[in-house]
């Protein structure tokens, strides 16, 4: 009895461990019969968790897609981005309505709130009768055509999932998206976001370096070491005002990062607003305690040469 519920427990773990490799997405999985004929030969690379890609260019600047992935409801768009970022780009969305009827349309990213995503608007050529959605075991193909005035190669594409239906064609924000570079020459893929990843971490290091070090211990030399007059002034000094450069250039990257990516950080941005006032406040009194020092100096040679 013992061996016998071992063996059905033994039986329940490998069914539980082959069964999400059973039903992932491969390029070695046929194509829906009703895309076979206009969407056969195309080359086929992984580019996104479950996302598969498959794409062919002909000599008219055609591009010829099937995306792919595993699906239960809500939407599903492949961008196509002149930098990487959602805000300016174009997207073929498709999914498959609440009655059973696919739908797939061009929109306009032009913000990231769902007003600011318009339907049937973008840059993209296509026609639309060529474009098909369908739905099949538990997984969604969608199938476009685009015309480019070039041929692809290097292209910033954006990828992204939601989970509600589209009403009315308005999109839920989405539950998962990533943006890469895809390389429509050899089906190679890299991450699309690196020089914005590379920019918020000049961004935090900066900042860091400058409120979080530097300036803490010039206040130090100011509260514990002035019997080292006048050494302690001028390290106090020196060490302000280099931490107050290295924030403002930290703030300077956190600035040019929001105007690219549109972060919604006001609590952020906010703080980073208050500490550059309190910055450059300090900056003021330094120039007013310089000033005076120089005077305080001045009249001491003063007074030791008249003597």
């Amino acid at each position: 009895m013992g061996m016998g519920r071992a063996s059905v427990g033994a039986l329940l773990v490998a069914l539980a461990v082959l069964a999400p490799a059973a039903t992932a997405l491969t390029c070695d999985d046929e194509l829906p019969p009703k895309l076979v004929g206009n969407y056969s030969g195309l080359a086929c690379a992984p580019v996104w968790n479950n996302f598969i890609l498959r794409y062919s260019q002909d000599k008219n600047n055609v591009l010829r897609v099937v995306l792919s992935t595993m699906y239960t409801t809500g939407w599903v768009g492949m961008g196509f981005s002149k930098d990487g970022l959602m805000v300016g780009s174009s997207a073929m969305v498709g999914w498959m309505g609440k009655t059973e009827i696919p739908h797939i349309s061009q929109f306009s990213l032009q913000g990231k709130t769902p007003s600011q995503v318009v339907a049937d608007k973008g840059f993209l050529v296509s026609n639309d009768h060529d474009h098909t959605v369908i739905v099949q075991q538990a997984k969604i193909y969608l199938a476009f055509e685009l015309r480019f005035p070039a041929p692809l190669k290097r292209q910033n594409v954006l990828l992204a999932i939601g989970s509600a239906i589209p009403v009315n064609n308005r999109l839920s924000e989405h539950q998962d998206k990533t943006s890469i570079v895809f390389d429509f020459t050899t089906g190679s893929s890299s991450s699309g976001s690196s020089f914005y990843e590379g920019l918020k971490r000049t961004h935090g290091a900066l900042n860091l370096f400058a409120w979080g070090v530097l300036l803490p211990i010039g206040a130090i030399v100011a509260r514990y070491c002035r019997r080292w007059d006048p050494l302690w002034f001028y390290l106090h000094s020196g060490i302000q005002f280099v931490g107050f450069i290295l924030g403002l250039a930290g703030i300077v990257a956190g600035v040019s990062l929001y105007n690219k990516i549109q972060a919604n950080v006001p609590a952020h941005r906010g703080l980073g607003i208050f500490v550059l006032v309190l910055g450059i406040l300090q900056v003021c009194a330094f120039c007013f305690c310089s000033w005076n020092h120089i005077l305080y100096v001045k009249s001491k040679l003063l007074d030791f040469s008249e003597h």
